[in-house]
């Protein structure tokens, strides 16, 4: 399959060059779009054929959900059972944004989209693209991240490229993505608010809005064995580059001098070690490969750099990675949760 590159640099000009990918979507294919979080892989939520299509071109487990993506807040009434008012205000106050609120679903909704669950999580992007091509298709977009299954996510039309050429007809170039890690994900079907996955509406911000928001123990844990997914992005390993990821939490100080310590006897071993530091401790580096994924007073900035830094260890070919740990509050929680996956739950307590 021959995939077609088309860049979109204003959508409301380029309405022709979309809706050719809004046919594909429409006659059942899979077509790769930008969104403010990262690069989306989308199908018609509403047609199991091609929602297969998605799994097929990821090689991804088809126990793990897909998120549905809507251009109108219509639409969302006619996937889901009911909307209680708090969800409501949500909407309101962060669509279009990077926040997925999950509900019971509707009948409408295959059971291909949401992993056998009688639930869907829903939300309305923000990158202009996006919207345009859901709102000329006429259907909502059921759309996991852009990439090989378990590979880091992708922030850019390039990284689509590596890893979507040839299996997906189209992918569209929106550049480089703006939050950079995948939507908050928040069940609203339990007793209280939870977040099953943190992003760039961060649980700060929802409990400003509603009030009490639990975090689902699985943000900074493996799943548990014979326990249902309820959210993409809970797998045990997830965002994950070639080399093995080590997490290292605790004081700055600390951290340093243990990641310093360990690409040293990494060096002897004859391997090259991948450090993943930020802007206040790169130069703290001796030996190894060293990257920041930004300022370490800024998570947000963190957050957007992050899985473009995990390819970037990729192409530079390091044996394994070692990365500092930032303050589990606001989008750090997000950027914790995604390196730790990465590691797989490796993870050194100092």
């Amino acid at each position: 399959m021959k995939t077609r590159v088309i860049t979109i640099s204003d959508p409301e000009q380029q309405e022709k060059e979309i809706m050719e990918a809004a046919q594909l979507l429409r006659s059942g294919q899979v077509v790769a779009f930008p969104t403010e979080t990262v690069y989306g892989l989308g199908a018609n939520a509403l047609d199991a054929e091609a929602v297969g299509r998605i799994f097929k071109a990821k090689g991804r487990p088809s126990d793990n959900p897909l998120i549905v993506h809507i251009s109108d807040i219509s639409t969302w009434h006619k996937l889901v059972e009911a909307i209680p008012k708090k969800a409501l205000l949500l909407a309101d106050k962060f669509w279009p944004g990077p926040l997925t609120i999950i509900l019971k679903k509707s009948k409408l909704v295959p059971e291909a989209v949401t992993a056998g669950l009688d639930t869907v999580g829903v939300r309305m992007p923000a990158h202009p693209a996006a919207l345009k091509l859901i709102e000329l298709s006429g259907v909502p977009v059921a759309a996991p991240s852009a990439n090989i299954s378990g590979r880091p996510s992708p922030t850019s039309a390039q990284h689509v490229i590596e890893d979507m050429n040839g299996r997906i007809p189209m992918i569209l170039d929106g550049g480089k993505t703006e939050v950079g890690v995948e939507s908050t994900v928040l069940d609203m079907t339990g007793s209280a608010p939870m977040v099953l996955r943190p992003g760039g509406v961060t649980v700060e911000m929802l409990q400003a809005a509603i009030g009490q928001v639990r975090i689902h123990p699985n943000v900074m844990r493996p799943v548990q064995k014979d326990e249902k997914v309820r959210s993409p992005g809970m797998k045990y390993v997830h965002y994950a580059p070639k080399a093995p990821v080590t997490l290292v939490r605790g004081e700055l100080n600390r951290q340093v001098e243990f990641i310093n310590k360990e690409a040293a006897r990494l060096e002897k071993e004859g391997k090259r070690a991948g450090i993943l530091a930020t802007d206040q401790t790169l130069s703290r580096y001796q030996a190894g490969i060293r990257l920041s994924m930004g300022d370490r007073e800024n998570p947000a900035d963190i957050a957007g750099k992050l899985f473009a830094r995990l390819r970037e260890f990729d192409e530079l070919g390091v044996d394994a990675i070692l990365a500092e740990g930032v303050e589990e509050k606001e989008e750090g929680l997000a950027v914790m949760n995604r390196i730790a996956r990465a590691a797989g739950f490796h993870i050194i307590d100092l």
